[in-house]
């Protein structure tokens, strides 16, 4: 069995659901599936290369969004084979977990991935056009650019993301000007900063809030076949 150490939450999800018994560690900050039986070496932006390395695996799975370059030089330069996923949309997600999943020894496509695929193809706007800003953190505040992931998800689901053409991917922008864009939605997710009813909504009187589960918005993984329907339902409670 292919012996996997995974730099990436949703990629541990993905792991451990589609090869029991091959993930042997992941980071601090992977938890999903419940209960996961996995050694910890850090977080992803400051895995422990050494504990990494000591525990010799055959496989390291990162992202070049999550992970920092000198630590997957520094596993590489330990002799160690290192998978580097590069995620900006959906159907870029669903490739590269197909190929994650075969390096990691997964010898057939998970149920769950087609499963994901098809509820994304069956995927229907959750109402009538909109068009939001998407914080992802506030201190100080941050939102989704171009060509992200989420902000993918959130197009198929008929928002659009009111900073989808800046030229930066998570540009930081100062309240002032997010309250002036002229979007008719705020969609907050709970990570990477955790936005609650109490902590978000507060900054943009009058508009619309989203509260969306991060797992849902930004994970790439088994969660991605419920996305749909969670986003969905989060999107249109916002309209009421």
């Amino acid at each position: 069995m292919t012996r996997v150490v995974s730099l990436v939450p949703s990629l541990t999800e993905a792991v451990a659901v589609s090869a029991p018994g091959a993930l042997v560690a992941c980071t601090d900050w992977c938890t999903h599936p419940a209960g996961l039986d996995a050694a910890r070496v850090g977080g992803t932006k400051n895995p422990d290369v050494a504990a990494v390395v000591a525990l010799r695996p055959d496989l390291v799975v990162a992202n070049e969004e999550e992970n920092r370059p000198a630590d997957l030089a520094a596993l590489r330069e330990a002799g160690l084979d290192v998978v580097v996923t590069e995620i900006r949309d959906l159907d870029q997600a669903l490739a590269e977990l197909d190929r994650v999943l075969r390096a990691c020894g997964v010898r057939s496509r998970p149920r769950w991935l087609d499963e994901a695929e098809a509820a994304w193809a069956a995927a229907a706007p959750a109402g009538p056009p909109r068009t939001a800003v998407v914080p992802v953190w506030r201190r100080p505040w941050m939102v989704l650019g171009r060509d992200t992931f989420a902000g993918d998800l959130l197009a198929r689901l008929g928002v659009a993301n009111a900073y989808a053409g800046h030229a930066e991917r998570y540009p930081r922008v100062p309240l002032e000007e997010l309250r002036a864009r002229g979007a008719d939605l705020v969609v907050l997710p709970d990570e990477p900063y955790r936005f609650t009813a109490d902590d978000g909504p507060e900054a943009f009187p009058g508009l619309p809030a989203a509260l969306v589960d991060g797992r849902y918005l930004t994970w790439y993984g088994p969660s991605l076949a419920r996305a749909p329907e969670a986003l969905g339902r989060a999107l249109r409670a916002a309209s009421r």
